[in-house]
């Protein structure tokens, strides 16, 4: 059933720009959905160098888009939208995120979530004291604490930190973006990923193992911030940068494409990357690295291969016949459309918003049968004593 539309504030680390970060696809499909239903969206981003200077959505989300240049304009300019919103949402990596987030709790009238889009870096940090985008205090102060991660770090998340309610919104890809195309393949296997120190081991030893196993094989990683000292097989293309109007041409000139996990979210598990699903809306078969919970989202051997060795990885692109490896990526295709699109997302955020709006005017019923008892008892003492 349909809900009401809502009025929704974002405060999010990037609407603009992907450049290094995950976080810009994943709020345009979410905020694409959500305006499908009818909800009015606002998107303040903080106006940084690095994001004006590489934007991939120019023109894409006017009316929508705010920029501040920080925490005093943030409050200056954006606090009555802030004020009067149904739903107020602050996420993960803002700049001063601490701060804006009691800022946004001091100031909303409606229900103000979290949306955690880096759930396992987040945990970690907390553990040692040192996140700079959210704290223990801050978390308790949220209605709602909307989690990239399943599982058990919902749990983790409401015992541990006091998170009044806390629920998985994983991320998604807008199929209107992403879908199949008939094109002659120029790769094998293809990544698309940011470098990090954690992932590069099994980058390694999925894609760069095969490749120099392989060398008729035809290999391709694109993204940002790899090493110069990097040795690259001399089969695999590299790319430093695509934009995300780039990636469905990515996706679907490959044979198979790759998915990699961060360590904190292998550790965590349930943790799906918004190249997961991209892929899959494109019916490019997926290999992956192996985590608790991707069995929940994909059915392994169907839908996704699970791959633990280099040797699985090369067997696959020498032997699986096409025949299956168009019906690997059909399935995940089908259980992307089923599952795991945007409205679906969408969906699950009004339910979630419904639940914190009715947690809350509870508590407010109970603290006005509350109040009213004590003032009832109060009188009553009077009596006695008169």
């Amino acid at each position: 059933m349909m809900r009401a539309p809502l009025d929704i504030v974002v405060i999010g680390l990037s609407l603009r720009s992907a450049w290094g970060n995950g976080h810009a696809t994943t709020y345009r499909a979410l905020l694409g959905a959500l305006e499908a239903r009818g909800d009015r969206v606002r998107f303040l981003e903080r106006d940084v160098p690095w994001y004006a200077q590489n934007q991939d959505a120019a023109g894409e989300w006017p009316g929508r888009l705010a920029l501040y240049s920080g925490l005093d304009e943030l409050q200056d300019r954006h606090a009555d939208e802030v004020a009067h919103a149904d739903l107020v949402i602050v996420g993960s990596y803002v700049p001063q995120g601490i701060e804006v987030g009691r800022w946004a709790q001091r100031t909303a009238r409606g229900i103000v979530a979290f949306y955690d889009i880096d759930t396992p870096v987040t945990l970690a940090a907390l553990a040692q004291e040192r996140c700079g985008y959210v704290d223990a205090d801050t978390i308790r102060g949220y209605d709602l604490y909307l989690s990239f991660s399943g599982g058990p770090a919902l749990e983790t998340l409401e015992q541990r930190y006091g998170a009044p309610i806390a629920a998985p919104l994983y991320c998604s890809a807008d199929p209107k973006r992403y879908f199949p195309e008939e094109r002659e393949a120029d790769h094998d296997l293809g990544y698309m990923g940011t470098y990090s120190d954690d992932r590069q081991p099994v980058l390694e030893r999925l894609l760069m193992r095969p490749a120099r196993e392989w060398p008729d094989g035809r290999f391709v990683v694109a993204g940002p911030q790899y090493p110069d000292a990097i040795e690259w097989p001399g089969n695999v293309e590299r790319i430093e940068h695509l934009p995300p109007s780039a990636h469905r041409a990515f996706y679907n000139r490959q044979r198979f494409t790759l998915n990699v996990t961060r360590a904190d979210m292998v550790a965590m598990g349930f943790s799906p990357s918004v190249r997961l699903f991209e892929a899959a809306a494109c019916g490019t078969p997926i290999v992956s690295d192996h985590w608790t919970g991707l069995d929940a989202l994909f059915e392994p051997e169907r839908e996704i291969l699970v791959a633990h060795s280099g040797a699985q990885v090369v067997h696959w692109l020498q032997r699986v016949p096409e025949p299956m490896r168009r019906r690997i990526g059909r399935a995940a295709r089908e259980r992307f459309l089923a599952e795991h699109t945007p409205a679906h997302r969408a969906q699950a955020l009004h339910s979630y918003f419904e639940r914190a709006a009715s947690r809350r005017a509870h508590a407010a019923s109970t603290r006005v049968s509350n109040d009213a008892r004590v003032v009832h008892a109060h009188a009553g003492r009077k009596e006695d004593i008169a």
